[in-house]
């Protein structure tokens, strides 16, 4: 019985055992591995993808010469190989141009806004109740005489800004926080906004001064970005291929490798 016990153990263990193509990786090398990845859901997961990848490349390169039999891949061995046996083309100007016109949204220069605003911070163990209902005194004031808000934003802001009237300047997405960006942008009037706007910093009675929009960017201007986001695309998919031919054409033990799955290669 113990035996049989003993045996059914091992092989279990060999079932659970990761090797490609008969060369085992140790669980210590796994454990190891594991520490790089303690951000994914799964960290033995992706380390076992990771180190089945870089055995693939490792074992392709010595077949190919690139790498002696007693040596340790490296970044440069894997830049090699890539460019050897994954080259990427680069794309044509028409197919550039006709990325720039199925996605002419994303090719334009950025919305700006003038704005000014009135902080009511929110310390730590602050009634908000009461602050909010300071901040909505202030607002309906405002609604009815929005040429005292350089006066109040001097009076009452808790931002440094309310020395200048409350001036935050030239504003362009990505440069506050997003529920401030979002009810900013999210408006197309100037003038008070009528409603407090609630950020982790406290309630900010917002003014927009002026608003300019985004006009689209020639495609002369964007023509190298967009040639290297496709030519970067182009590669990624080209990687992805080219490991799922590896590993097809491999004997896999202890993981079933997806190379769609996510970034095997960095």
């Amino acid at each position: 019985m113990a035996g049989t016990t003993l045996e059914t153990q091992d092989n279990m263990s060999r079932a659970n055992e990761l090797s490609v193509n008969g060369i085992v990786i140790g669980a210590a090398e796994i454990r190891a591995e594991a520490a790089s990845h303690a951000g994914d859901a799964d960290p033995d997961l992706a380390a076992r993808r990771a180190l089945v990848v870089r055995e693939l490349l490792t074992q392709r390169a010595r077949a190919t010469g690139l790498l002696a039999a007693d040596a340790e891949i490296d970044d440069d061995v894997i830049d090699q190989l890539l460019a050897m046996e994954c080259a990427t083309p680069l794309p044509s100007e028409d197919e550039c141009r006709r990325y720039y016109t199925a996605n002419t949204a994303k090719f334009s220069s950025p919305d700006i806004v003038f704005a000014r605003h009135i902080l009511f911070a929110l310390p730590p163990g602050a009634a908000m109740a009461s602050i909010r209902a300071r901040a909505e005194h202030s607002l309906r004031e405002l609604r009815r005489h929005p040429d005292r808000f350089e006066a109040l934003a001097a009076s009452q802001s808790n931002c440094p800004s309310g020395q200048v009237g409350g001036n935050l300047g030239q504003l362009s997405r990505g440069e506050s926080v997003p529920e401030f960006e979002a009810a900013v942008f999210g408006a197309t009037h100037t003038g008070v906004l009528p409603d407090l706007v609630k950020t982790r910093y406290g309630f900010h009675i917002v003014q927009v001064e002026r608003r300019i929009d985004g006009e689209p960017l020639p495609f002369e201007s964007v023509h190298k970005s967009i040639e290297r986001f496709l030519c970067e695309y182009v590669r990624h998919k080209s990687i992805q291929q080219y490991l799922t031919l590896l590993a097809s054409e491999a004997e896999l033990h202890g993981i079933a490798l997806d190379v769609r799955a996510g970034p095997l290669l960095q």
